[in-house]
Parts: structure tokens; C-alpha cells; sequence
């Protein structure tokens, strides 16, 4: 069990960063901030060091309050490919998003080989599938470093309640693809 104590912003539950061959199962997550956010640098850091997180499973999980369920992002200048989530529970009016991909032109970072299956939400605040490549985390630096997102496969995700469904957020010169 993992159970911040507060509701504050950096408390994520898990941090996979730069890791590769990782299993996280049957865990209970209820965070103030992200249950768990898979990252792989910030910025400059993680494009010199260019370490992608990969190879990633999640799966008989239950998420309760925090900002994501599972989240790519958005320290993901390195990239991350190949996230694995199934057979996994999100339920809480204290959290906002079940699914969450957040990435901008000051981190870039590929995206690459989400699947998702078996995902069952109760309720969340926001949106079940919440993808944004404008976040923003209100700082100054570099912002020509343009995220890739792709290859993204959703099947048997049932939601209850929530504001969105899916609620993308692309760029014009950078799409969200397949």
C-alpha cells in the first residue's frame, strides 16, 4: 500500500524513471499527486542522459485520489515506450484523471506503445483518457524540442463517471498518432 499523507503536488505514490523491465502489481495507490508516473529526465538532464523508461507493466492495481492514475510524463525527455496496464481499478472523485500522457515543447520526449486493457473506472474528476502536449509547468527554457505520441491501444475501459471520456490536447506541428 502506498498512501501519501496531505493532497499536496509532489507526493506521487511510484516514480519508474529511466528504468527498464519493471512489474508493479497488486499495489493500492491514494496520493495527493500522480499514483504512479512513469518519467526519464527533465529537459536538458534527460536528453543528455537519454535513458527511456521501457518495458513497463502495471497490472491488478487500484488507484484511489491523486492527479493520474498512471501517467507518462511529464519529466519524459528520454522517452518512454512499451507501458503495459491491465486489470486495474481507479475509483475516487479525488482523482482526476485515470489515464494521463503530459509532455510539451520544453521536454519533447517519444511516446511511444501504450496498452491499456481491462481498466475498469468508477469515477474520476476529469477525463478516463487524458492526453496533453501543451502542459505546462510554468517554467522558462528551451520550448523547440517537439513530443512524439504514438501507438496507443485502449480496449475494455469502462468508466462510470467522469467530465471526458477521451480528451486530447495536440500541437499543430506535432499530432497524436495512432
Amino acid at each position: 500500500n502506498i498512501k501519501s499523507v496531505g493532497s499536496g503536488p509532489n507526493n506521487d505514490g511510484l516514480d519508474p524513471e529511466s528504468c527498464k523491465n519493471v512489474l508493479i502489481e497488486n499495489c493500492y495507490f491514494d496520493n495527493g499527486d500522480d499514483c504512479i508516473a512513469v518519467k526519464s529526465g527533465r529537459n536538458n538532464d534527460g536528453r543528455r542522459i537519454n535513458i527511456p523508461s521501457e518495458n513497463i507493466v502495471v497490472r491488478n492495481c487500484e488507484m484511489k485520489d491523486g492527479h493520474g492514475g498512471i501517467v507518462l510524463g511529464s519529466e519524459i525527455s528520454g522517452g518512454v515506450r512499451n507501458v503495459f496496464l491491465e486489470n486495474c481499478e481507479m475509483d475516487s472523485p479525488n482523482l482526476d484523471r485515470a489515464i494521463r500522457i503530459k509532455t510539451n515543447t520544453r521536454r519533447g520526449g517519444i511516446i511511444e506503445n501504450l496498452y491499456v486493457r481491462n481498466v475498469n473506472v468508477g469515477e474520476v474528476g476529469d477525463a478516463v483518457i487524458r492526453v496533453n502536449m501543451k502542459y505546462d509547468p510554468k517554467e522558462n527554457s528551451d520550448s523547440s524540442f517537439l513530443p512524439v505520441i504514438r501507438n496507443i491501444n485502449i480496449s475494455n475501459v469502462k468508466s462510470k463517471k467522469s467530465k471526458y471520456g477521451v480528451r486530447l490536447e495536440g500541437l499543430d506541428n506535432s499530432k497524436i498518432r495512432d
